[in-house]
């Protein structure tokens, strides 16, 4: 609830407008014939209300709207502050102060749904008693007669159900209500609260739906339009029928004309105003759906899905609208590419994901799940856990470099060898069959060789390569087996991406995350993500690196990814093709490009990392890095060896 001026100021302003006089005036004609029915329905209430007061000992306490909090939606934005999806449960809402609502939808909703508000104390007696003669006559509840206090109840504490029972607790409360909150308190909370139909809740909600505006800023003939829906939102909804929306219009600016809120003038102006209608906003797709699912996904896991959906969050996220487009735009043309090539045997099986994270801040940059989200909402980028092949490998060799005990120079043997498993023996091969002898390092790497990689991870101890892929930032499973240095787990894309963006930021790490900031919807940070790198890798190692994985890409397998600037990164290629990546890196950009079939099946034809993916990566980083001066890696010399 917001607490100012207005409570006591609110009086002054609707004299101001007419309705003090018109309450009095109203009091001097009908004091000859209203003045005994009045007073006797006060008498009859008052002392009714006492009796029931003691029956309804277990109503609700009404002393927690006190610190009640309406649910509100979560509005989540790209990194500029363009929004790009709005999430709620069952009420789509944006709580406001009652001084950011317009006044001519104060007195509008006053004017129609209980002019007395100011001046009753939660219950009406003459209405109450009108209801009362008429719901006699009928014999049945045909009139409420409820205050708005009352309607207050009613959403918030009661049953629709039209009883006695319920009215009668519905004027209980609303008295116990008057008792603890202010007028304007109350008047704040119903505007907040109220329906107004295609699930918009609240007038902020609803103002932005129907007239694309916010509630501060509506004219007196849209003020009365909302205001009229009111008592069936879709049935006289403008969405629904404009003509009969027009009528109800009417309806509220006769009664604000009687109450002399508004003058004449002003009634005839707003009853010929044609009204520039909106559109329903409840319902509207994400303008990113990967982005904001991982986004909920991240919120989720932090403060659980019923503060995501109901607690107002205002989420600035690491994304730019135009960037994301720009790798979904390159992802779907990929994408179709590779099919009229014959790579796939169907177009839906086969998929492309990518994920680009900036290495000096960890946000994540692009987050592409598949080639068309319409067709498959499933997001590969944060959820396919696939085996990464040979672009796992540089994870084994920074072990080696950081032990001290190898470089890029060293000599290792490209020779056969095999182990003892729990299934017999383990003999490598590598890609292509045939062994290289004795070979640097450097060009074991460059060239992707198997042998030399198992032979390595096996010296420098498969825990200790598993403990550095954690240090990156691994969630997936990952077991210390012999084959690990061949890519035999199952990653995220944007694991990847990620790891390898703290070799592109010389070892310092900070959490990968597509969310830069929270606040609730009064700005109070609940989150914030501004980046605190660490430095978790040896930076002499992780320079060493550096330099073989530019090899990769200047003379190694991985030549197609070239991009006329300084970058390194590694190709992926599993057994049967079933999987193949590149990821790769400048100071600038880390990006993981994957490309497969969802059912596992192997690609169509010879698909490997180096010919099928890396020209995908290159045709990214090219559009993502045409504005980014070009930067280099500092050299391993200019570090201390371990």
């Amino acid at each position: 609830m917001s607490s100012t001026n207005a409570i006591s100021q609110e009086p002054r302003r609707i004299q101001s407008s007419g309705l003090f006089d018109f309450v009095q005036s109203v009091s001097k004609v009908t004091a000859g014939t209203l003045l005994s029915v009045t007073m006797l329905a006060s008498s009859v209430v008052a002392g009714g209300l006492v009796g029931l007061a003691i029956s309804f000992r277990n109503l609700p306490d009404v002393r927690v709207l006190q610190s009640y909090a309406p649910t509100e939606t979560t509005h989540i934005y790209d990194i500029k502050g363009r929004p790009l999806a709005s999430l709620h449960d069952e009420a789509n809402r944006e709580v406001v102060s009652l001084n950011d609502v317009s006044p001519h939808l104060k007195r509008a909703v006053l004017a129609i749904e209980d002019s007395n508000f100011y001046y009753h104390k939660g219950i009406y007696p003459t209405g109450v008693i009108r209801a009362f003669v008429a719901n006699l006559e009928t014999g049945e509840t045909v009139e409420g007669g409820s205050t708005l206090t009352m309607q207050l109840v009613k959403n918030l504490f009661l049953s629709p159900r039209r009883t006695i029972s319920r009215k009668a607790a519905e004027a209980v409360m609303a008295i116990r209500i008057e008792q603890v909150l202010s007028k304007d308190e109350i008047l704040e909370l119903y505007l907040n609260q109220v329906y107004w139909g295609h699930n918009l809740y609240g007038a902020e909600t609803a103002a932005r739906s129907y007239f694309n505006k916010s509630a501060s800023d509506l004219t007196l003939a849209e003020a009365s339009m909302m205001a009229g829906l009111i008592p069936a939102p879709e049935d006289y909804s403008p969405f629904v029928d404009y003509k009969k929306a027009k009528q109800r219009q009417a309806t509220v600016l006769t009664r604000l004309r009687e109450l002399k809120w508004i003058t004449p003038k002003e009634d005839a102006e707003a009853r010929k105003q044609n009204l520039l209608v909106g559109s329903v906003t409840s319902f509207q797709q994400s303008q990113l759906p990967y982005v904001t699912e991982a986004v909920v996904q991240e919120l989720t896991q932090k403060f659980g899905r019923d503060a995501v959906l109901k607690g107002g969050m205002r989420v600035q996220t690491t994304i730019d609208i135009n960037f994301q487009r720009t790798a979904e735009e390159i992802v779907s043309k990929w994408h179709d590419r590779l099919y009229y090539r014959g790579l796939y045997r169907s177009r839906e099986e086969g998929q492309i994901a990518l994920a680009a994270v900036d290495p000096r801040t960890h946000f994540v940059k692009a987050m592409v799940g598949g080639a068309d989200y319409k067709t498959s909402q499933y997001n590969r980028a944060i959820q396919a856990r696939r085996q990464p092949g040979s672009s796992f490998k540089p994870f084994v060799y920074y072990a080696a470099f950081a032990s001290g005990n190898y470089s890029p120079g060293s000599t290792v043997y490209d020779t056969p060898v095999s182990y003892r498993d729990g299934y017999g023996y383990y003999s490598p091969r590598n890609y292509g069959g045939g062994y290289s002898g004795a070979v640097s390092v450097r060009a074991a790497l460059e060239n992707s060789l198997n042998v030399p990689a198992v032979k390595i991870g096996q010296d420098v101890g498969l825990n200790q390569v598993v403990e550095i892929c954690r240090i990156l930032g691994f969630k997936s499973p990952m077991d210390p087996v012999i084959s690990l240095p061949l890519g035999s787990v199952d990653v995220t894309p944007m694991e990847m991406a990620g790891a390898y963006a703290t070799f592109a930021n010389e070892g310092w790490h900070s959490d990968t995350t597509v969310i830069v900031q929270v606040t609730d919807s009064q700005g109070n940070i609940l989150l914030d993500n501004t980046p605190k790198p660490r430095l978790v890798l040896n930076q002499w190692a992780t320079a060493s690196l550096n330099e073989v994985l530019q090899g990769v890409i200047s003379g190694g397998t991985g030549t197609r990814a070239q991009i006329g600037r300084p970058a390194a990164g590694k190709t992926g290629t599993t057994s049967s093709e079933r999987d193949v990546w590149f990821v790769g890196y400048t100071p600038q950009l880390s990006t993981a490009v994957w490309i497969g079939n969802d059912d596992f099946t192997p690609l169509v034809g010879d698909a490997t990392g180096g010919t099928t993916v890396a020209p995908v990566w290159r045709d990214f980083m090219s559009q993502a890095l045409s504005d980014q001066p070009v930067l280099n890696f500092r050299s391993a010399s200019q570090f201390e060896r371990p």
